[in-house]
This record gives structure tokens, sequence and C-alpha cells, in this order.
């Protein structure tokens, strides 16, 4: 088998070369890492979330998480507040240090983002999230096609579901829309 041809292949090395570029160029231009941008990106569309839910939503373990958030409380980029239902709980916060460099992630998403289109019409590309979106949509686990027996997921119609809207809105700071 050509891995060239291979969906899985294609889709996680585009993902891993995509995450490399954009990481050689935050780490360079902003002085922050990668796994930081997205802890920021994150909190800044869940503000208030505790690092429990934050460790969920970027899918690593809450250890390794509370480290990176130590530093980026450390650093000035995040504040952990008190949750006022549970004491034990904390919730995070952007500072305005974090605040305004946001909108240079997300520069810099976009700017990677061309350079992966770049032999691509305006038209191709926005074809391609878009056939990008219903694959992530039949994949995700509340996706049209995620628990029906195979009849009738021919039959399905293809609306998205409210957790594929707000998966979609998350992965915007990453890789940005057209």
């Amino acid at each position: 088998m050509k891995l060239d041809r291979s969906f899985g292949y294609l889709v996680h090395d585009v993902a891993r070369l995509f995450a490399r570029r954009f990481n050689q160029r935050a780490l360079l231009f902003l002085g922050l890492t990668g796994s930081q941008c997205r802890v920021l990106g994150y909190v800044a569309r869940h503000e208030g979330i505790n690092q429990a839910g934050l460790a969920d939503l970027l899918e690593i373990k809450p250890m390794t998480l509370v480290r990176q958030l130590d530093r980026m409380e450390e650093d000035g980029w995040i504040e952990r507040r008190p949750d006022p239902g549970d004491r034990r709980a904390r919730r995070l916060v952007l500072t305005e240090k974090a605040r305004s460099i946001l909108a240079r992630v997300l520069d810099l998403s976009s700017a990677v983002r061309r350079e992966a289109f770049a032999d691509m019409t305006e038209e191709e590309g926005r074809h391609l999230m878009d056939l990008l979106r219903r694959v992530h949509g039949n994949l995700c686990e509340d996706g049209p096609h995620s628990a029906m027996p195979p009849r009738q997921v021919t039959e399905s119609n293809d609306r998205p579901s409210r957790r594929r809207e707000r998966i979609e809105a998350d992965l915007a700071p990453v890789g940005g829309h057209h």
C-alpha cells in the first residue's frame, strides 16, 4: 500500500507538518510553544473552565496540563481563580498579556494555512475545509453516523450536531478558516 494514498496517513502527516511549521514560527515570532498557543486558544473560548475540563478538551493528562499551567501562570499568561462552587477547583482565565497576543496567534495560524494552501484556488481551499468538516463530523462521538447501523447511515441527513459545531469552533485558533 502506498502511504500517500492512505487517508489516515495523509491526514495525520498534514496535521503533523502543519503543527511543526506553526510551532517553529510561534516560538520564533511569539516566544510561545504550539501547546501554549493551544491552551490560550481553548481558555479564550472557554473562559473560566477548570483544569480538568481543559485537560479533557486538549485530550492530555491532567498532571501534564498542571505543569504547563504552572509555567504559563508564572510567565503571566493565565490566572487561576477560585471556583465559587468548589473550594478545591480553580477556574482558568486569560491575563491581559495573553489577550493582547491572541490576535497574533490567529494571524500566525492563518499565515501557515496560506502556505499550506498556496497552490490552491480560494474555492479549492474552501472545498477542502468543507470536506474535512464533513469527515470530522462523521467521526465525532455524536456525529451523524456515530451509532447508526450501516443501513441507516446511507439514509441519514447531514445535520451538524451541537458538539460538532463546538469542536469546529475550538479548532479555529489552530487551523483558522477561509
